[in-house]
């Protein structure tokens, strides 16, 4: 077993479930000491399940709220006394529908939901690196940034792309290094709590599998990947066997490059 984060300090949000929950559990196999964050008291749970392999701290927040990502940043160093890694997790599309389908207030709710979290974490988590000198940012992205029924959503990915070249511009030479994994369709189990509660119609039924049937025509290798496959370039990108990266996005897509 790799031990690539023994005694690291990672935030991690979104962590709760799904890819982000996959992400902590293998870095807390590899020695890493976790705050794990979501808006659903499900985190504390996963918590629990790793507090016999390393030191876990769970936090509530509601991350499109630049105070909590404060809130939670600053937790983070008064319990560990500073911070390594930053993993941003949070985001998902919560409509799939063509764009004129789409209300004002909807629009906002995409952006808010998979832009702003990335963006307020990494201004409230970069005064501690640049304090220290060094950390690791890694945003979740998405392929979406091409695609259908999905253009909000989209669009907020691609600020989430944006916002990791920039910041990696700007911080390069002061030793902190900031990277993107976009993520493309993805085997998981049924989401515990649904970004959507809303029952679908028939219509919106049809409009989420034309996003299934794009997903699949665009990988090269014609099925969805898994929560491992996804974890693993997200750790690799957070590792110190990426030190000479920074600036990119890695698609991981089965050959879909978003």
């Amino acid at each position: 077993m790799q031990a690539r984060f023994t005694n690291k300090i990672a935030v991690i949000t979104g962590a709760a479930q799904g890819i982000g929950k996959r992400v902590a559990e293998r870095m807390a196999e590899e020695g890493g000491r976790l705050v794990l964050v979501d808006r659903a008291e499900l985190v504390h749970e996963v918590a629990a399940e790793l507090q016999g392999i390393t030191e876990v701290l769970a936090l509530t927040a509601d991350l499109e709220k630049f105070a909590e990502c404060e809130r939670v940043m600053a937790a983070a160093v008064d319990r560990y006394g500073r911070l390594d890694i930053l993993i941003n997790n949070v985001g998902g599309t919560i409509w799939t529908k063509p764009f004129e389908h789409y209300g004002e207030a909807e629009i906002e709710a995409e952006v808010r939901r998979s832009l702003f979290p990335t963006l307020w974490c990494c201004r409230a988590a970069i005064t501690h690196m640049l304090a220290a000198g060094q950390g690791a940012i890694v945003n979740v992205s998405s392929i979406a940034t091409r695609g259908v029924n999905r253009v909000p959503y989209g669009a907020a990915k691609g600020g989430v792309n944006a916002l990791t070249a920039c910041l990696a511009f700007e911080n390069g030479e002061r030793g902190i290094r900031v990277n993107a994994a976009a993520p493309g369709a993805t085997e998981a189990p049924p989401r515990l709590i649904p970004r959507n509660t809303a029952e679908q119609s028939e219509r919106e039924k049809s409009w989420y599998q034309q996003i299934y049937t794009q997903s699949l025509d665009s990988s090269l290798m014609k099925r969805y990947g898994t929560l491992d496959e996804q974890a693993g370039p997200i750790l690799f990108l957070a590792s110190d066997d990426a030190a000479y990266i920074t600036g990119a996005v890695i698609a991981v897509g089965g050959g879909d490059l978003g």
